[in-house]
Protein backbone atom coordinates (compact mmCIF):
# COMPACT_ATOMS: atom_id res chain seq x y z
CA UNK A 1 0.00 0.00 0.00
CA UNK A 2 1.39 3.64 -0.82
CA UNK A 3 -0.66 6.12 -0.75
CA UNK A 4 -2.14 8.89 1.45
CA UNK A 5 -5.02 8.03 4.01
CA UNK A 6 -7.21 11.15 5.48
CA UNK A 7 -7.68 10.58 9.53
CA UNK A 8 -10.04 12.22 11.65
CA UNK A 9 -7.76 12.16 14.93
CA UNK A 10 -9.90 11.78 17.54
CA UNK A 11 -9.47 14.09 21.00
CA UNK A 12 -7.21 12.35 23.41
CA UNK A 13 -4.84 11.05 21.53
CA UNK A 14 -1.31 12.63 19.50
CA UNK A 15 -0.42 12.56 16.34
CA UNK A 16 2.14 10.55 16.60
CA UNK A 17 -0.42 7.52 18.83
CA UNK A 18 -2.33 7.81 15.67
CA UNK A 19 0.64 7.03 14.02
CA UNK A 20 1.63 4.41 16.10
CA UNK A 21 -2.04 3.23 15.71
CA UNK A 22 -1.73 2.73 11.90
CA UNK A 23 1.34 1.20 11.96
CA UNK A 24 -0.29 -1.95 13.67
CA UNK A 25 -3.38 -1.84 11.83
CA UNK A 26 -1.63 -1.50 8.30
CA UNK A 27 1.27 -3.73 9.68
CA UNK A 28 3.98 -1.30 7.87
CA UNK A 29 6.72 0.90 10.01
CA UNK A 30 6.40 3.38 7.23
CA UNK A 31 4.31 6.07 8.01
CA UNK A 32 3.80 9.61 8.89
CA UNK A 33 1.81 12.40 9.20
CA UNK A 34 1.50 16.40 8.14
CA UNK A 35 0.89 18.95 10.14
CA UNK A 36 0.66 18.02 14.15
CA UNK A 37 -2.48 18.25 16.06
CA UNK A 38 -2.52 18.22 19.61
CA UNK A 39 -3.62 15.82 21.64
CA UNK A 40 -6.79 18.10 23.10
CA UNK A 41 -7.85 18.75 19.37
CA UNK A 42 -9.81 16.59 16.40
CA UNK A 43 -10.09 16.77 13.20
CA UNK A 44 -8.51 16.57 9.73
CA UNK A 45 -4.87 14.59 10.13
CA UNK A 46 -3.36 13.24 6.27
CA UNK A 47 -1.57 10.83 6.71
CA UNK A 48 1.04 9.21 4.06
CA UNK A 49 1.77 5.33 3.69
CA UNK A 50 4.85 3.65 2.11
CA UNK A 51 5.81 5.22 -0.60
CA UNK A 52 3.48 7.97 0.03
CA UNK A 53 5.88 9.36 3.02
CA UNK A 54 8.02 10.84 0.06
CA UNK A 55 5.83 13.42 -0.07
CA UNK A 56 5.48 14.66 3.30
CA UNK A 57 7.03 17.84 3.25
CA UNK A 58 5.20 19.02 0.00
CA UNK A 59 1.73 18.44 1.70
CA UNK A 60 2.67 20.31 5.07
CA UNK A 61 2.98 24.21 3.58
CA UNK A 62 -0.56 24.00 3.06
CA UNK A 63 -3.53 26.16 4.94
CA UNK A 64 -5.71 25.11 7.37
CA UNK A 65 -9.33 25.73 8.71
CA UNK A 66 -10.40 25.00 12.15
CA UNK A 67 -13.56 25.32 13.59
CA UNK A 68 -13.17 26.27 17.73
CA UNK A 69 -14.50 27.97 20.80
CA UNK A 70 -12.92 30.72 22.74
CA UNK A 71 -13.84 30.93 26.39
CA UNK A 72 -13.90 34.41 28.03
CA UNK A 73 -12.64 34.55 31.70
CA UNK A 74 -9.85 31.60 32.40
CA UNK A 75 -6.88 31.39 31.25
CA UNK A 76 -4.25 28.62 31.02
CA UNK A 77 -0.54 28.30 30.89
CA UNK A 78 -1.42 26.20 28.00
CA UNK A 79 -3.88 28.62 26.25
CA UNK A 80 -6.49 25.67 26.05
CA UNK A 81 -8.55 23.31 28.46
CA UNK A 82 -5.49 21.03 29.41
CA UNK A 83 -3.46 23.59 31.06
CA UNK A 84 -3.23 24.94 34.81
CA UNK A 85 -5.67 28.00 35.16
CA UNK A 86 -3.90 30.96 35.68
CA UNK A 87 -6.68 33.62 36.19
CA UNK A 88 -10.18 34.04 36.45
CA UNK A 89 -12.21 37.32 35.49
CA UNK A 90 -16.02 37.24 36.04
CA UNK A 91 -17.47 37.58 32.84
CA UNK A 92 -19.64 40.47 32.12
CA UNK A 93 -22.07 40.23 28.98
CA UNK A 94 -20.36 42.18 25.94
CA UNK A 95 -22.15 43.66 22.72
CA UNK A 96 -22.44 40.97 20.05
CA UNK A 97 -21.27 43.07 17.82
CA UNK A 98 -18.34 44.80 19.46
CA UNK A 99 -17.39 40.45 19.62
CA UNK A 100 -17.87 39.99 16.32
CA UNK A 101 -15.98 43.45 14.95
CA UNK A 102 -13.02 42.65 17.53
CA UNK A 103 -12.61 39.43 15.80
CA UNK A 104 -12.71 40.49 12.59
CA UNK A 105 -9.82 42.82 13.02
CA UNK A 106 -7.58 39.76 13.49
CA UNK A 107 -7.97 38.89 9.45
CA UNK A 108 -4.84 39.77 7.42
CA UNK A 109 -1.47 39.04 8.18
CA UNK A 110 -0.04 39.77 11.82
CA UNK A 111 2.95 38.44 13.93
CA UNK A 112 1.87 35.74 16.44
CA UNK A 113 3.73 34.81 19.84
CA UNK A 114 2.86 30.82 19.87
CA UNK A 115 2.00 29.20 23.58
CA UNK A 116 5.21 28.49 25.76
CA UNK A 117 3.33 24.75 25.63
CA UNK A 118 4.43 23.97 21.79
CA UNK A 119 7.14 21.81 20.00
CA UNK A 120 8.36 24.73 18.66
CA UNK A 121 12.45 24.47 19.05
CA UNK A 122 14.62 27.16 20.47
CA UNK A 123 18.73 26.41 20.50
CA UNK A 124 17.43 22.62 19.82
CA UNK A 125 15.02 22.37 22.59
CA UNK A 126 11.11 22.29 22.50
CA UNK A 127 9.58 25.20 24.11
CA UNK A 128 7.04 23.08 25.90
CA UNK A 129 10.57 21.31 27.89
CA UNK A 130 11.82 24.81 28.93
CA UNK A 131 8.15 25.48 30.54
CA UNK A 132 8.20 22.34 32.18
CA UNK A 133 11.47 22.94 33.38
CA UNK A 134 10.57 26.16 34.79
CA UNK A 135 13.40 27.85 33.00
CA UNK A 136 13.05 31.40 30.91
CA UNK A 137 13.39 31.47 27.33
CA UNK A 138 12.71 33.87 24.81
CA UNK A 139 9.39 32.95 23.02
CA UNK A 140 10.05 33.81 19.10
CA UNK A 141 7.59 35.38 17.50
CA UNK A 142 6.00 34.99 13.61
CA UNK A 143 4.32 36.18 10.64
CA UNK A 144 1.54 34.81 10.45
CA UNK A 145 -1.97 35.09 8.09
CA UNK A 146 -5.63 34.97 8.82
CA UNK A 147 -7.60 34.30 5.66
CA UNK A 148 -11.32 34.65 7.20
CA UNK A 149 -12.64 34.35 10.57
CA UNK A 150 -16.86 33.54 10.77
CA UNK A 151 -18.24 34.07 14.17
CA UNK A 152 -20.82 30.34 14.45
CA UNK A 153 -22.36 31.27 17.74
CA UNK A 154 -22.20 33.05 20.99
CA UNK A 155 -23.68 31.88 23.91
CA UNK A 156 -23.04 34.22 26.94
CA UNK A 157 -18.92 33.63 27.19
CA UNK A 158 -18.79 30.90 24.93
CA UNK A 159 -17.62 32.12 21.62
CA UNK A 160 -17.60 29.55 18.60
CA UNK A 161 -15.72 30.50 15.03
CA UNK A 162 -14.34 29.07 11.87
CA UNK A 163 -11.05 30.09 11.10
CA UNK A 164 -8.99 30.03 7.59
CA UNK A 165 -5.00 30.14 8.13
CA UNK A 166 -1.63 30.36 7.21
CA UNK A 167 0.70 27.27 7.85
CA UNK A 168 2.30 27.59 11.73
CA UNK A 169 -0.50 29.58 12.98
CA UNK A 170 -1.28 28.32 16.54
CA UNK A 171 -5.16 29.08 17.31
CA UNK A 172 -4.58 28.92 21.51
CA UNK A 173 -2.74 32.05 20.81
CA UNK A 174 -5.58 33.62 18.34
CA UNK A 175 -8.21 32.65 21.10
CA UNK A 176 -5.38 34.01 23.92
CA UNK A 177 -5.04 37.10 21.56
CA UNK A 178 -8.62 37.75 20.95
CA UNK A 179 -9.57 37.61 24.99
CA UNK A 180 -6.93 40.21 26.07
CA UNK A 181 -8.57 42.51 23.11
CA UNK A 182 -11.80 42.45 24.53
CA UNK A 183 -10.26 42.69 27.99
CA UNK A 184 -10.16 38.66 29.32
CA UNK A 185 -7.99 36.08 30.19
CA UNK A 186 -8.98 33.47 27.73
CA UNK A 187 -8.24 29.70 26.83
CA UNK A 188 -9.09 27.66 23.51
CA UNK A 189 -12.19 25.54 24.90
CA UNK A 190 -12.49 23.29 21.98
CA UNK A 191 -10.91 23.03 18.55
CA UNK A 192 -11.98 20.82 15.53
CA UNK A 193 -9.46 21.11 11.97
CA UNK A 194 -11.56 21.44 9.19
CA UNK A 195 -9.37 21.41 6.27
CA UNK A 196 -6.03 20.76 5.66
CA UNK A 197 -5.12 22.02 2.23
CA UNK A 198 -7.32 20.46 -0.18
CA UNK A 199 -8.53 17.96 2.27
CA UNK A 200 -11.35 18.32 4.14
CA UNK A 201 -12.89 16.91 7.09
CA UNK A 202 -15.96 14.95 5.16
CA UNK A 203 -13.25 13.10 3.41
CA UNK A 204 -11.64 11.66 6.61
CA UNK A 205 -12.13 7.81 8.10
CA UNK A 206 -11.95 7.28 11.96
CA UNK A 207 -9.17 5.13 13.07
CA UNK A 208 -12.28 2.79 13.36
CA UNK A 209 -13.35 2.03 9.73
CA UNK A 210 -9.55 2.25 9.04
CA UNK A 211 -9.35 -1.16 11.53
CA UNK A 212 -12.62 -2.29 9.61
CA UNK A 213 -10.86 -1.48 6.15
CA UNK A 214 -13.78 0.96 5.35
CA UNK A 215 -11.63 3.25 3.66
CA UNK A 216 -10.42 5.03 0.47
CA UNK A 217 -6.52 5.35 -0.37
CA UNK A 218 -5.71 8.51 -2.38
CA UNK A 219 -2.82 8.17 -4.75
CA UNK A 220 -0.09 10.64 -5.27
CA UNK A 221 -1.42 11.98 -8.74
CA UNK A 222 -4.71 12.64 -6.26
CA UNK A 223 -3.01 14.54 -3.43
CA UNK A 224 -0.20 16.62 -5.71
CA UNK A 225 -3.13 17.79 -7.98
CA UNK A 226 -2.45 21.41 -7.06
CA UNK A 227 0.67 21.56 -8.02
CA UNK A 228 1.54 22.77 -11.29
CA UNK A 229 2.66 19.51 -13.25
CA UNK A 230 5.37 19.10 -16.27
CA UNK A 231 5.42 16.12 -18.75
CA UNK A 232 8.64 15.16 -19.57
CA UNK A 233 9.12 12.17 -22.40
CA UNK A 234 12.03 10.29 -21.29
CA UNK A 235 11.88 9.82 -17.91
CA UNK A 236 15.31 9.30 -17.59
CA UNK A 237 15.66 12.45 -16.75
CA UNK A 238 14.08 12.54 -14.17
CA UNK A 239 15.69 9.00 -12.85
CA UNK A 240 19.41 10.69 -13.45
CA UNK A 241 18.15 13.70 -11.62
CA UNK A 242 19.02 15.96 -14.12
CA UNK A 243 17.83 19.68 -14.67
CA UNK A 244 14.74 20.84 -16.90
CA UNK A 245 15.26 23.96 -19.30
CA UNK A 246 11.82 25.75 -17.74
CA UNK A 247 11.22 29.17 -17.18
CA UNK A 248 8.41 28.35 -14.34
CA UNK A 249 9.19 30.08 -10.80
CA UNK A 250 7.20 27.42 -8.25
CA UNK A 251 8.13 23.92 -7.24
CA UNK A 252 6.36 21.55 -10.23
CA UNK A 253 5.28 18.15 -9.80
CA UNK A 254 7.14 16.04 -13.05
CA UNK A 255 4.98 13.51 -14.24
CA UNK A 256 5.25 10.66 -17.02
CA UNK A 257 3.59 10.25 -20.27
CA UNK A 258 0.96 8.45 -18.64
CA UNK A 259 0.53 11.04 -15.92
CA UNK A 260 1.76 9.41 -13.38
CA UNK A 261 4.41 10.97 -10.42
CA UNK A 262 7.90 11.01 -11.27
CA UNK A 263 9.51 13.88 -8.57
CA UNK A 264 9.30 17.36 -7.37
CA UNK A 265 11.50 19.92 -9.07
CA UNK A 266 11.98 23.44 -8.03
CA UNK A 267 13.81 26.50 -9.90
CA UNK A 268 17.65 27.12 -9.43
CA UNK A 269 16.97 30.83 -10.27
CA UNK A 270 18.95 30.04 -13.63
CA UNK A 271 15.98 29.31 -16.06
CA UNK A 272 16.19 25.77 -15.17
CA UNK A 273 13.88 23.16 -12.60
CA UNK A 274 15.95 21.25 -10.59
CA UNK A 275 15.09 17.96 -8.64
CA UNK A 276 14.11 18.15 -5.24
CA UNK A 277 12.54 15.08 -4.44
CA UNK A 278 12.20 11.85 -6.42
CA UNK A 279 9.02 9.93 -5.83
CA UNK A 280 8.76 6.83 -7.77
Amino acid sequence: MDGIILVNKPKGMTSHDVVNKLRKILHTKKVGHCGTLDPDASGVLVVCINKATKVLQFLTSENKEYITTLNLGTSTDTYDASGVVLEIKEYQSIDNDKIINCIKSFVGEQVQKPPMYSAIKVNGKKLYEYARAGEAVEIPERTINIDYIDVLEIKNNLIKFKVGCSKGTYIRSLCFDIAAALGYPGHMQELVRTKSGKFSLSECYTLEQIADGQYNCLNLETALSDYQWLEVEDENIVYHGKKIKSDMNEQVVIVNKDKKVLAMYGPDGKGYLKNIRGLW
